[in-house]
């Protein structure tokens, strides 16, 4: 049995490429010792954040080191256990490296129940996507029933839920995405109140302002970019703006140019936060249970784009980066 590795082989410069990454191929016949477990991967998770640490620059988590494996959020079977809170045939989720079988210590891992839901949604709907939709637009947003919210990246698997909460919420709702596909998913399948085609259209600035004639009171940005701007042109006073991501910029190698957003704050009397959902650990267990009773109630659906083989995951993760994915994007060892 052989087990395999994904290393990234160098620091990409501007959009990533097949060649920065390198697979590595080792026998497999390490076991377990006292305390440990044994895991096979089972589904990787590709996030856009992965793209940060792949650049050297400071962020809030250390930068994935040249040479050594890549890693992200992966649920794993147990296929021998030492450890007396793990046995074979469990399933666990948590932050793990891009390997085929892999020794751990459990420490980190949560154990999941594939009889609840399928393993796939504990990396999105219930896992990181999930909380991160949730605790960004209620601990941020502060959203009021009959209030508007944009969503920028709408698409996407964070997107699609916060979308769907607000409308739970009582919220009227606005997606951009781009796509035709996507718009249509977006109001068809998910609950948005309209949908914008950024690639089609001219003008983001008015289309957003004739979708929401009474401004915008929650921007949930994954983006940043030029749609960013333009949406800061229609928000009210006292608007949240909840900055996610910046999907649009992680490939620049030039410093952005848009619109400076202080005037836009100051006038405005607006909130500005970014986040890591880390920053709310303490809400996961309220928010779990939150998002597991919608799924339930068939009150929150999920999408997912699911590419199949280990060896793929690469280029999942680049094809993640140009918007080739409906919801989660993940991948089936």
């Amino acid at each position: 049995m052989m087990n395999q590795t994904i290393l990234l082989k160098q620091r990409p410069v501007g959009k990533p490429t097949l060649s920065d990454f390198d697979f590595v191929n080792e026998e497999s016949n390490v076991q377990p010792k006292e305390g440990e477990i044994l895991l096979e991967t089972t589904y990787i998770s590709v996030d856009p954040y992965l793209r940060g640490r792949m650049s050297s620059a400071k962020s809030y988590v250390a930068p994935f080191e040249v040479g050594k494996p890549i890693s992200s959020g992966i649920v794993a079977k147990v296929i021998a256990s030492k450890n007396t809170d793990f046995k074979e045939g469990d399933y666990v989720s948590g932050l793990l490296a891009w390997k085929t079988k892999q020794i751990s210590t459990g420490e980190g891992l949560n154990k999941i129940d594939p009889n609840k839901v399928p393993l796939s949604a504990y990396l999105g709907v219930v896992g990181m996507t999930g909380l991160t939709a949730y605790c960004g637009l209620t601990e941020i947003g502060k959203p009021k029933e009959g209030e508007t919210l944009v969503v920028s990246g709408a698409a996407g698997a964070v997107g699609t839920i916060v979308g769907q909460i607000g409308k739970i919420l009582g919220l009227r709702v606005i997606g951009i995405a781009g796509s035709d596909e996507k718009v249509d998913m977006l109001t068809s399948e998910f609950g948005y109140d309209e949908a914008i085609n950024y690639k089609t259209t001219k003008n983001i600035k008015e289309a957003i302002e004739a979708a929401a004639p009474n401004g915008v009171d929650i921007y949930f940005d994954n983006v940043g970019g030029d749609i960013s701007e333009a949406v800061l042109y229609n928000i009210n006073h006292f608007a949240r703006i909840i900055v996610c991501g910046a999907i649009s910029v992680y490939n620049k190698t030039e410093p952005q140019k848009n619109e400076t957003v202080q005037p836009f704050i100051v006038k405005n009397s607006a909130l500005m936060q970014g986040f890591i959902v880390s920053n709310y650990a303490s809400k996961f267990p309220e928010a779990i249970q939150q998002l597991a009773t919608w799924i339930a109630e068939d009150k929150l659906k999920y999408t997912e784009t699911i590419v199949d083989g280990f060896a793929n995951t690469p280029q999942a993760f680049i094809d993640l980066l140009d918007g080739k994915n409906k919801g989660k994007m993940i991948v089936k060892a």
